[in-house]
């Protein structure tokens, strides 16, 4: 439906402020290095989809609409590269309109209530709220796009704060741009072609229900630690309705650090894989296999070997290890009212490994995700 880099670099992932916060030296920032590590994001996600289950029953609102003020909740405990944590919830809350003029009477928002943690690597006991990631995305009533620099003033902006600990400067830096969700009309949507160069050989898939989630001029707030940049995001995320895929096409991350100029690009397949017994267990998992910068480490024909005997599809989903990429697991409980098709509640375990990506592309993903966990989340 969504700790880190251990070995060498892991002693020198803490920032200045993280270090300072408990009270032992400070370590030396790094770099912008590939590694390689397994749970590079882990964690829990509690979904309460109260939209689906508190229904109005005034009569003033369309037929099958939510109860006015009733919200989807996300509430979560996830660490990202081994020493930072997000912790908190979104809420979302859908537009609402009256059964017989059809006048809104609600907006569709989401508000983000975040709490901001770095760890000590020496010692994950040791933790200090940093700062939070708060503020209110509307919704576009012409557009449907999720406006992140909408927020209506300082207060309600969609923004990381983080506060002063030892030497590190406390700073504030906003979220903007746009999110495209999801079309809400479903008869005509796209038929694409997705293409991808797999140990050498080009292999494509067909997808007849295409629905593009576009990234416009998304600007990802820096933090919590100085050496996530701000960075700005265009591309997208389609979504096959027949499978439940999705497909990373050209998801561009531009930002600077320490002078340096940086693009990565990513490609990739998140699959959606259901548990044979998922209509009385309710289990099923994402499949993720995200690349980035695929076109600048093609895989040598020797290398590939292994890609060249599988059919076009198995090959497209393939996991290829001498690619820099995200992969890993994100599963899902998923509780069925009755006679509903779709979740009431969920329970969402985060199990993503990292091969040759850099903290910052690790991060700038996660963010990235945390800010679609509406239209990732819908069926």
């Amino acid at each position: 439906m969504l700790q880190g880099l251990m070995g060498s670099g892991r002693r020198l992932m803490w920032s200045v402020a993280a270090a300072a916060s408990v009270g032992i030296p400070a370590l030396a920032q790094p770099a912008v290095e590939p590694m390689t590590e397994d749970g590079v994001i882990t964690g829990t996600m509690n979904i309460d989809f109260a939209t689906r289950t508190n229904l109005d029953r005034s009569g003033d609102l369309k037929e099958g609409s939510p109860a006015k003020g009733a919200k989807d909740k996300y509430t979560f405990g996830l660490q990202v590269a081994r020493t930072t944590e997000f912790a908190g919830e979104v809420q979302r809350q859908p537009n609402l309109y009256t059964s017989t003029l059809g006048r809104k009477v609600q907006d569709a928002e989401l508000f983000y209530k975040i709490d901001l943690a770095v760890l000590n690597p020496k010692d994950f006991k040791q933790k200090k709220t940093v700062g939070r990631w708060v503020g209110t995305v509307p919704v576009d009533k012409a557009t449907g796009a999720y406006d992140l620099s909408g927020g209506g003033g300082k207060d309600s902006q969609l923004r990381i704060n983080i506060d002063a600990v030892g030497k590190a400067s406390a700073f504030v830096d906003n979220f903007a741009g746009r999110l495209v969700g999801k079309a809400e009309k479903k008869e005509n949507l796209a038929v694409s072609t997705y293409k991808r160069l797999i140990g050498g050989r080009m292999v494509e898939i067909t997808v007849k229900k295409s629905d593009p989630m576009r990234f416009e001029n998304l600007t990802l707030a820096k933090g919590p630690a100085e050496i996530y940049p701000r960075s700005i995001v265009n591309g997208r995320l389609d979504y096959d309705y027949e499978t439940g895929n999705y497909f990373a096409d050209n998801i561009r991350f531009k930002y600077s650090l320490d002078g340096k100029d940086y693009e990565d690009i990513m490609t990739g397949t998140i699959k959606w894989v259901e548990d044979p017994d998922r209509e009385t267990n309710g289990k099923g998992y994402y499949d993720f296999n995200l690349r980035f910068n695929e076109d600048k480490n093609k895989t040598a024909s020797s290398e590939g070997a292994a890609f060249e005997k599988m059919a076009a599809e198995d090959a497209f989903f393939a996991v290829d290890n001498t690619v820099p990429s995200i992969t890993g697991r994100v599963s899902y409980v998923d509780t069925i009212a009755a006679g509903s098709e779709v979740p009431s509640a969920s329970k969402v375990t985060y199990a993503l490994n990292g091969n040759k990506v850099s903290k910052q592309q690790i991060m700038n993903f996660f963010k990235l995700w945390l800010v679609a966990i509406g239209p990732t989340n819908d069926e």
